[in-house]
């Protein structure tokens, strides 16, 4: 390490003025939101999840090697899946699809079977598909690494199509919009539970990292 080099040090969270400079960027843009499905493995019947994410971005510019980019928390039961299956489907939603949105949203796989009422069908890699969203894609992943509070997957884009172009997709902002005010009171609650599950993890996840 050069003489001059900073000594190592524990990263700490912003002070509030600086926390709310950087969240103003933030509401610069509204990510649309990405409904993710997975499976233990890619056989008709067997376990599927699924979750909400705004973590989800393409990832390649060439036309014939597609790649997508997507963050899931490690808590949530969908990570689980695609640990187990190393692929996963990306669906774009539309504004009309909020039923999904509460369906995949606001529960968890871990206590509750979110697919119970609906067929088992899959996607060429084995993804559970569903009806309603506006466009899919379907991904294998090829590389991931942890932030402590999520996996990153790089992905392969092996498949997927437009089923709607008429609608606007539905970002996380407009959701908020529509949603109605039970709704939104569960959404802000999730946010600010899953926030401090998160904040716990990149800690502990940064403490290890200075230690080794």
């Amino acid at each position: 390490m050069p003489a001059n080099a900073p000594g190592p040090s524990h990263p700490q969270p912003l002070d509030k003025t600086a926390a709310a400079a950087v969240n103003a960027v933030y509401h610069l843009y509204d990510p649309p939101l990405w409904l993710v499905t997975a499976a233990e493995s890619p056989e008709p019947g067997s376990t599927r999840g699924g979750c909400i994410a705004t973590f989800v971005a393409r990832a390649s510019i060439v036309r014939d090697r597609p790649r997508m980019v997507a963050g899931i928390a490690r808590q949530h039961h969908t990570w689980r899946m695609i640990e187990a299956s190393r692929c996963f489907a990306v669906y774009l939603l539309p504004e009309t699809a909020l039923e999904l949105v509460w369906r995949f949203g606001l529960a968890t796989g871990k206590d509750a079977d979110k697919y119970a009422d609906l067929p088992d069908t899959r996607t060429p890699l084995g993804n559970p598909r569903v009806r309603g969203p506006m466009a899919w894609l379907d991904c294998r992943v090829e590389n991931a690494m942890s932030s402590g509070d999520r996996s990153i997957y790089l992905a392969e884009v092996t498949g997927g199509g437009v089923l709607d172009d008429s609608m606007q997709p539905l970002s996380a902002g407009r959701l908020m919009d529509l949603a109605p005010a039970d709704k939104r009171a569960e959404l802000d609650r999730l946010y600010a539970r899953d926030g401090g599950i998160d904040a716990a993890a990149i800690d502990a996840w940064r403490m290890d990292g200075k230690e080794r």
